[in-house]
C-alpha cells in the first residue's frame, strides 16, 4: 500500500530538515527520505555557522561555541587578524545539530525515514508518485545534495562546477587559539580556495578544498601546520570529504510540483563555499511557501523562490579569479597591505558583499 503525504523530502541535511520542521508546523503531512541510516553520520561539511545563520535558528549552546575572529596565513605563513565588532561565527558540533533539527522535525510532526534511498519518482494524476520508497505525495523537494538524484529524475539544474573538500578532526592539538578560524592561503595544496584549522566543539577540525579533479592533501596540510600548532599529542578520530558546488545556483530549480532547495539547487557561496545560511534560510522559506500553496492556494512555490534565491552575481567573478591560482609569492607579497586586508574584510564579515554599505566603508577606507 502506498503511503500519501502532502510534502515528500529527500534529504535529511540542514536544508531538509528545516524544511521538515517548517512544513509539518503548518500541519502539512511531511516525509524525509534519507538514505543515511541515521542523522549525523558520514558528515561532508565543517559546519561553520555563520552570525546571519545563528539568527536564522537558533541552535542550542551545549551544540556550539562562538569564535570572534579570523587569522588569515600567506602561503609563507605570515599572518594577520581579522575582526568585526559584534561579529561572531559558531563553530558546531554537526552531528549533533544534525540530529537536533531531526528530533526537531519528528517533534512537529515529520516522518523521518533513514536507510531508504530515493530512486524514481514521476508525476501522476496531479501529484508525484515514489517508486523506492513507495509512497505519494502532493509536494516534491529535492534537498540531496550537490548530486541531487531528484534534479536528474525531473529533468532539473545540476551543479557542474565544484570544489572536493577533505578534512581531518584531531583531539589534542596544541596552539591554536580558540577565538579565530585559522585560514591558510597556499594555492600548492589547494588550487581554487584555502585551507582551514578551525577550534571546534572538542576538536581541532583541519581541513582544504580544491577544484574537482585536483584532489587537496589533508596529510599535506597538516604537515605544513606543524610549524605552527603543536602536533605532539594529537590524535586523528575522524576522516571526511566531500563535493561543494561553486557554480551559484542551477537552473532551472523547479518543475512542477518540484522544487531543489540546499546544495541541490546550487544555493552555496561560489567565493567562500559556504552553504550553511541558504540551508537555514530557504529551507525555512520553502516550509513556509509550500505550505501556503497547499493549504491556502498560495504562489507556485517554485516560481516564488526562484525568485527569492540568490544569485551571487558579484561572488562568482571572485571565483573566475580564485579560479586563475594567484601564486603563492602574490600572496605572501601582499598579505597586510590595506587592499588586500579590505577584501579579507568584506569576504569574512559583510555576507551581502558588495551590496553591504558597511562593506563598502571597509574597502574606502583601506582597513
Amino acid at each position: 500500500m502506498t503511503d500519501r503525504y502532502d510534502l515528500v523530502i529527500i534529504g535529511a541535511g540542514f536544508a531538509g530538515l528545516v524544511c521538515a520542521r517548517v512544513a509539518a508546523d503548518r500541519g502539512l503531512k511531511v516525509a524525509v527520505v534519507e538514505k543515511k541510516p541515521e542523522p549525523g553520520v558520514q558528515l561532508h561539511t565543517t559546519g561553520i555557522v555563520v552570525k546571519e545563520a545563528a539568527e536564522e535558528l537558533h541552535i542550542p549552546a551545549r551544540l556550539t561555541r562562538a569564535i570572534r575572529g579570523v587569522r588569515l596565513y600567506a602561503p609563507g605563513l605570515r599572518q594577520i587578524d581579522l575582526e568585526s565588532p559584534g561579529y561572531y561565527f559558531l563553530a558546531t558540533d554537526t552531528a549533533g545539530v544534525l540530529r537536533w533539527l531531526a528530533d526537531e522535525a519528528e517533534r512537529a510532526g515529520a516522518t523521518l525515514l533513514f536507510g531508504a534511498a530515493f530512486e524514481r519518482a514521476r508525476h501522476e494524476d496531479g501529484g508525484i508518485v515514489l517508486d523506492s520508497p513507495a509512497m505519494r505525495t502532493r509536494y516534491l523537494v529535492g534537498a540531496d545534495g550537490a548530486r541531487s538524484a531528484v534534479a536528474r529524475c525531473f529533468g532539473l539544474g545540476v551543479n557542474r562546477r565544484m570544489l572536493v573538500g577533505v578534512e581531518s578532526e584531531y583531539v589534542g592539538i596544541g596552539g591554536v587559539d580558540p577565538d579565530r578560524l585559522h585560514c591558510f592561503l597556499d594555492t600548492e595544496l589547494s588550487p581554487g580556495y584555502i585551507g582551514w584549522a578551525v577550534p571546534g566543539v572538542g576538536v581541532t577540525q583541519i581541513g582544504l578544498a580544491g577544484r574537482l579533479g585536483e584532489k587537496p592533501s589533508a596529510d599535506g596540510l597538516a604537515e605544513k601546520l606543524r610549524g605552527v600548532f603543536d602536533f605532539s599529542q594529537a590524535r586523528l578520530v575522524e576522516r571526511r570529504s566531500g563535493p561543494i558546488p561553486v557554480g551559484g545556483r542551477v537552473r532551472p530549480v523547479a518543475a512542477k510540483n518540484v522544487l531543489l532547495m540546499g546544495d541541490a539547487a546550487g544555493l552555496v557561496s561560489p567565493l567562500t563555499a559556504g552553504g550553511i545560511h541558504p540551508a537555514f534560510r530557504y529551507g525555512k522559506r520553502a516550509g513556509q511557501v509550500i505550505g501556503d500553496h497547499l493549504l491556502d492556494g498560495g504562489p507556485d512555490p517554485g516560481r516564488a523562490l526562484a525568485r527569492e534565491y540568490p544569485r551571487y552575481r558579484w561572488k562568482a567573478l571572485l571565483r573566475r579569479a580564485l579560479d586563475r591560482d594567484p601564486p603563492n609569492w602574490f600572496y605572501d607579497w601582499t598579505l597586510g597591505a590595506p587592499p588586500m586586508r579590505a577584501i579579507a574584510q568584506l569576504v569574512y564579515f559583510h555576507h551581502d558583499g558588495l551590496k553591504s554599505r558597511a562593506g563598502w566603508r571597509d574597502l574606502l577606507r583601506g582597513r
